[in-house]
């Protein structure tokens, strides 16, 4: 606090990891899978429900290793999403554009892996892997 930055502790940090890796992996794989930036994304009746899909699996994954997600966390991060600037995308996004790597392996791939290990189905992260893996280790130059 004495040098101005804000923080914050947690009585759970399990819960606190898994509450931003949550949003992190449902917008890095949809802006980079659909190459656009949330506003479209969150618009579309169909391309919102495969966000909402991203967000439920990650949910049901992390609440399988002990992460204490409330019952409706993914309804509440959907509203989040509704609530950024539409021009709003992720890095990995930007990494895409750029022909550099993809932290795809360390997002979806992460909830692909995570949830095998507990039994946890994760059908639209492991689309997002297999979608970007062409993409995965950047341009070759």
């Amino acid at each position: 606090a004495r040098a101005g930055v804000n923080s914050e502790l947690s009585d759970d940090v399990r819960k606190a990891i898994w509450e931003k890796y949550v949003f992190l992996v449902a917008l890095s794989a949809t802006t980079t899978t659909m190459r656009m930036p949330i506003g479209p994304i969150r618009e579309n009746p169909q391309t919102r429900a495969f966000f909402r899909e991203l967000i439920s699996e990650t949910v049901a994954v992390g609440r399988a290793h002990g992460g204490a997600l409330p019952e409706d966390y993914a309804e509440d991060r959907l509203a989040f999403a509704d609530g950024l600037p539409p021009d709003m995308t992720s890095s990995m996004h930007h990494d895409l554009e750029r022909g550099g790597p993809l932290e795809v392996n360390w997002l979806s791939g992460g909830v692909v892996q995570l949830g095998a290990a507990k039994g946890v189905a994760t059908p639209a992260n492991r689309a997002v892997c297999d979608i970007l893996a062409l993409h995965a280790g950047g341009r070759k130059t």
